[in-house]
Order: C-alpha cells, then structure tokens, then sequence
C-alpha cells in the first residue's frame, strides 16, 4: 500500500514538474518601463504593449487587496514595470494622499480585463466595445426550425416594395401583445462544418426593430429601427432583452481544440483587425466568451514552380538524345495517350509524361489572434484583435501556447 506521504510527495513533484514546463512570460520587445494610461486605450491594447502575448497578463498583473475598484483602471493611470524574482510584474501608481489603499504615494491594483456597462465611460474597457456591440443581442445565427417557424412579413399598407424607418408592415401570426418589440431577421446562408459537413447553423442577417401595434393574422407592426429596408420574406421574432455588457477575461481556449473560421460577417473576402467571424465551435465544445485562439494560413497544397516548369533548375547540358533533355528528371512514364492525334490512329503515337511531385503543402503560419465574445450551441463568435497577415473564410484556429 502506498503511504499518504508517498501520495504527496509524488503530487508534489508533480506540481513542481508542471511549474517547470509551464512557458515563461515574454516581455514585447519594446515594452516600457511606464506607460500612461489613455483616453481611447483598451486593456488589451495596453497589455500587448507590456507582453508578447497579451493574454497572460493576469499572470503579471498585481493585485492590491482593500481596494473599491481594483479591477479597473482609468485615463492617467501610470502603469509601471518591474521585476520580481526573475518574473516581470505590472502595476498601477496613483499619486496623491487621496488614493485609497496608497503605500508610499503608489496604488497598485490588478488589471483582469473586465467590461462593465456603468464604468464604460470613465474605465478602460477590456476591448473595442463598438466593434461588437451589435453582436452581443441581436441574433445572427439561428437552427433551421427556429427560422421556418418565426412569422414574417407578408405586405406593406401602401403598397411599398420595401419598408423603412417609421413605416408599418404586416406581419403574419401575432395574436398576442404580450410580447411588443420585435427583430426582423432575413434568412441567410447555411453554416457548413467544412470537415464534417454537418450544418451548424444558419446565418441570419439583422435588418430592423418593430414595435407592435395591433395583433392579427396579419399583425400589424412599425419599424422603429433600421438597419437595411425590410422586404416581403423577412423573418420576425420577439426582440432579446437588452443585457449589460459582459465582463470579459481573455484566456487561451481550452487545449487541444482546433477549429476553423466559417463566415466573416462584414461581408470582405480578407480579414482584418476588427473583423468579426463565425467559428465552427460552440457551448458544446467548452467554448466561452473570453476564449482566445490564434488563427493560421497555410496547409494547402501549392505548385512547385520548379517541378512544375515554370522555373528551369537544370542547368546542365543534357544529351539530345535523352529522355531528360526533352522532359526533365522528375518526369515519368505513365504509358501512351491513345486516340491521339485521332480516334481512328492506329497506334497511340504519344507517350504519357507526368510530373512526380509538383506540389507542396504550405507550412502553417500564425495569422492573426482573435477573441470569443458571444457563443451559440455549435457556432461562436469572435473579434480579430490584431492581425499579422491577411487570412480569410476556412483557415484553421487553435488555441495559444499556455
């Protein structure tokens, strides 16, 4: 039988096993020594200003205990470095009697990202929240059923092709008022998994809000709010309650998970800092908001200019007499191309040449990193927060060193 203090012996090598492994964190190559805080500056951008990665910073922030707020941190707030047995650290410095919790005119206060709805205004915000705020209520993805079974409009009192801000629509099968604020929605593409096939989703495009005004089959409803012109078609369903912004906690999405990018939702065909996609990963494969991945472009076959001809590597003279003066080295013979020149020759008079191997497979390299902010059961979505290279719909994610 093993003894208790064999257990915790080996749980304790264990653990000091796993603290060796553990990847140090890297300063930015030009991180500062003191930063002034900003009006416009995010928590992330700060961060990627101090780290190589910026999501390992709630392993340098330093935390002050007894403070009201110390989560957030404000425009004019010195950040400073230091070291600490070989380990970098951060912290805030606010000068002045005044300060709360000051020793020796300093506050130092953890910096774990965080959003905050009331304290946009004056805190800084993990992210830029503009860039997502449309996305954290209104519903771009929806199953099949839920899309062929909402209402939808049916017609327009004038006669109107389209419906604007302010103009009212019929909307079949509202017999209730128990629900007054509505989202119209227009069906869109099918979110494919590219490895599985399986439909994932269905993209649903948002073009307005409707409040209503009288039930009915057809009901009748005025646009209070547009985005596009609603059209016969559009889908209708009861409006989200609007929520607070979430607090957000950038961290590596759990290990092992690979995904890749399944639609962009500004419609550009390359994408960007700022972009917003669809990932082929959801609440059912542990994704939550906060969840950080590394996107990459490469693994897809590419011609080899050499092998392939365009680029004439043999330099030597080759005997006209040879195989390799007319086809080259990396040619060989599959047979004879028969019913060439004609169907009607008698013999196949050319011979079948083929390259070898005139592809490579394009190693992988580090695109871009992004951020999940909003998850559905198998999609999610998430915010580029910086790009090295252009990437663009089907490139593979995966989650960051940790």
């Amino acid at each position: 039988m093993i003894s208790r203090f064999a257990i915790t012996a080996l749980l304790a090598g264990i653990l000091l096993l796993l603290s060796t492994v553990a990847l140090a964190v890297e300063l930015a190559p030009d991180a500062p020594q003191t930063y002034v805080v900003r009006s416009g500056d995010t928590l992330w951008d700060i961060a990627g200003r101090f780290l190589r990665d910026p999501w390992r910073w709630s392993e340098v922030w330093q935390a002050n205990e007894g403070l009201d707020d110390p989560d957030l941190i404000y425009p004019g707030d010195v950040l400073q470095l230091t070291m600490v047995d070989g380990q970098p650290r951060i912290g805030v410095a606010r000068g002045g009697s005044s300060a709360s919790g000051s020793r020796d005119g300093m506050r130092v206060v953890r910096l774990s990202p965080q959003v905050r709805a009331s304290s946009l205004k004056e805190a800084v915000p993990t992210i830029r929240i503009a860039s997502i705020a449309p996305f954290l209520t209104q519903p771009y993805v929806a199953d099949s059923d839920q899309i062929e079974r909402a209402s939808y409009v049916v017609g327009f009192p004038d006669e109107h092709l389209v419906a604007g801000l302010h103009d009212s629509i019929y909307v079949r099968r509202i017999r209730s008022n128990q629900q007054t604020n509505f989202q119209i929605l227009r069906p869109g593409d099918a979110l494919r998994d590219p490895d599985t096939n399986e439909i994932l989703g269905y993209e649903a495009l948002f073009v307005a809000n409707a409040a209503l005004e009288r039930v009915g089959d057809p009901a009748k409803l005025q646009v209070v709010r547009s985005e596009r012109e609603v059209s016969i078609g559009d889908r209708v369903i009861p409006a989200s309650v609007e929520k607070p912004l979430e607090n957000f906690y950038p961290r590596p999405a759990p290990a092992g998970t690979r995904g890749r990018i399944l639609s962009v939702l500004n419609g550009v065909s390359q994408i960007g800092q700022f972009d917003v996609v669809v990932l082929n990963r959801g609440t059912r494969d542990r994704i939550e908001p906060g969840h950080v991945f590394e996107a990459f472009v490469g693994g897809t076959k590419q011609r080899d200019q050499v092998r392939g001809g365009s680029i004439v590597s043999n330099w030597r003279s080759e005997s006209p007499l040879s195989t390799e003066f007319w086809y080259g080295r990396d040619f060989e013979n599959k047979g004879w191309r028969r019913d060439e020149p004609s169907p009607n020759a008698p013999l196949p008079l050319h011979a079948d040449f083929r390259r070898k191997n005139a592809q490579f497979v394009a190693p992988f390299e580090r695109a871009g990193v992004l951020m999940v902010f909003r998850t559905f059961e198998r999609v999610s979505f998430a915010l580029v927060l910086n790009a090295q290279r252009a990437f663009t719909v089907g490139d593979q994610v995966a989650p960051p060193p940790s």
